[in-house]
């Protein structure tokens, strides 16, 4: 089980890059193409970062939903999940940013970017209270 909890907790830390730094990077990315028309490093660099941490994000999913079926699925695992669920929505939603940046369309302010960017913080924070605290 240490095997499984560390392999975990290094995926998620890969995965959490690429959540608070792909809405940030899009940033960037919106503003070098509004100069330059080109996609640039930002836009490679920011392409390359969401798909690697996709196959970390599986990991941490199937590492995750291992750990709570050998912790017996207490509450706040089910608890967790949900929220962990909501975080993959935001992760999609960004692919979806990614993608649409790939063929040159940023629809999206940077205002709307840096809310979008600070929504992730509040749900990993909400995840790990549940894990520190564990509620149920």
């Amino acid at each position: 089980m240490v095997w499984v909890k560390i392999i975990h907790i290094l995926c998620v830390m890969g995965w959490m890059t690429s959540i608070f730094a792909v809405p940030r990077a899009l940033i960037y990315w919106k503003r070098d193409w509004d100069r330059t028309g080109t996609q640039g490093p930002i836009g490679d660099l920011t392409f390359r970062l969401y798909r690697f941490s996709a196959g970390l994000g599986v990991i941490a999913a199937i590492t995750g939903l291992w750990l709570a079926v050998l912790l017996g699925l207490p509450g706040w695992a089910w608890l967790k999940l949900a929220v962990v669920a909501v975080l993959a929505l935001h992760y999609v939603w960004t692919g979806r940013l990614v993608a649409k940046a790939r063929r040159g369309r940023f629809d999206d302010s940077d205002r709307f970017l840096r809310i979008f960017n600070e929504v992730s913080v509040i749900v990993v924070i909400a995840i790990l209270w549940i894990v520190v605290a564990k509620p149920f």
